[in-house]
């Protein structure tokens, strides 16, 4: 996948430069994150973490891409189509295919849902597959997941072809990404490198732990941070940690208090509290939970982070929601385009 260029002026971060110069410089440069005229990333008023707006770089790369759309289309190139497969009466799943939808509508991308039950055979949803990946009025094909667990996800994912396959988690994909080749990145793992690089979050040579080992994100997003930044797909040259779901607690925060970088997406509340993280580390919360908020009677979006704690210890912290998910929905039709012009396969 190309990567977005990263947008920052040397003097901005030159580490001669003074701090507060530094810091302000870069809130000129990355509107979306909320930073302190002070001369660390940290409020001086509340000494809490700066908060990044995942709303407000989601606007951003979606206006890229919507210039790059229209640009696309004035050569006389057929618009880009995604069609987006839902299977079942999974609510998350509604919202998540409404707001992609939406999304891709402000972009100039069209796009149509073909809705299917739950009780849909997998020989029936590999047989759709066949024909999305033979009509050539579909640029890009996204399957939502989960699948009902009749489903082998694994088996319809690489069902797509590689050539239609904007979630990036066809086997071939997902072997380039590790062999650090050019490929499709999953679009969550791509937002969060998105955010690391726009905000000038430093990897090189930094502690990183990544909490969740999932082939869809953990691992994708744990590629891209430790792979060597001179390969055909640079990477963050980080030190990389994988825990998980299973992981001892007392291990893992022995981990993330040494870890410069805290990425958490193992779908726990609350795994990461103030105590497991170190003073200044920046905090990137993937984690997507509904939770029953017995006081209010409501069902919640929190993440996998103790928000209201960390945000005391840590230098930089992506909210839930308004974090990465946003980011995650410009990532796909970002991805989306770069599969329409054929930029990679």
């Amino acid at each position: 996948m190309a990567a977005a260029a990263v947008f920052f002026s040397s003097s901005a971060l030159r580490p001669g430069l003074a701090p507060l110069r530094r810091w302000r410089a870069l809130s000129l440069l990355a509107p979306w994150v909320d930073y302190s005229a002070s001369s660390s990333p940290r409020s001086a008023s509340s000494d809490e973490a700066t908060i990044f707006s995942g709303t407000k770089l989601a606007k951003q790369v979606l206006k890229e891409v919507q210039s790059d759309v229209e640009s696309w289309i004035s050569f006389g190139n057929k618009r880009p189509h995604l069609t987006v497969v839902l299977v079942g009466d999974n609510p998350a799943s509604h919202i998540y295919v409404r707001n992609k939808i939406k999304a891709a509508a402000a972009v100039g991308i069209s796009s149509e849902v073909i809705l299917r039950p739950k009780d849909i055979s997998q020989e029936e949803l590999l047989d759709m597959m066949v024909k999305l990946n033979k009509d050539s009025t579909v640029s890009g094909i996204l399957v939502q997941l989960p699948l009902p667990d009749h489903i082998d996800e694994r088996t319809v994912c690489n069902a797509i072809t590689l050539e239609k396959d904007v979630d990036g988690f066809h086997i071939m994909n997902i072997g380039r990404l590790c062999l650090d080749q050019p490929s499709i990145i999953p679009a969550t793992a791509s937002a969060v490198w998105e955010i690391i690089k726009r905000t000038g979050i430093q990897t090189f040579g930094k502690n990183v732990v990544v909490a969740g080992r999932s082939k869809n994100v953990g691992m994708p997003i744990s590629m891209l941070l430790h792979t060597d930044g001179e390969h055909e797909r640079p990477g963050g040259d980080a030190t990389v940690t994988i825990t998980h779901r299973y992981t001892p607690k007392e291990q893992l925060k022995i981990h993330t208090q040494l870890a410069d970088i805290v990425i958490v997406a193992a779908g726990i509340p609350k795994l990461i509290t103030g105590d497991m993280v170190k003073e200044g580390a920046a905090v990137i919360d993937v984690g997507i939970n509904y939770i029953h908020n017995t006081l209010s009677g409501k069902t919640e979006l929190v993440g996998d982070v103790d928000f209201e704690e960390v945000k005391k210890k840590a230098g930089f912290i992506t909210p839930v929601p308004g974090g990465v998910g946003p980011m995650t929905v410009a990532m796909l039709l970002k991805n989306t385009l770069i599969i329409a012009k054929k930029l990679i396969y």
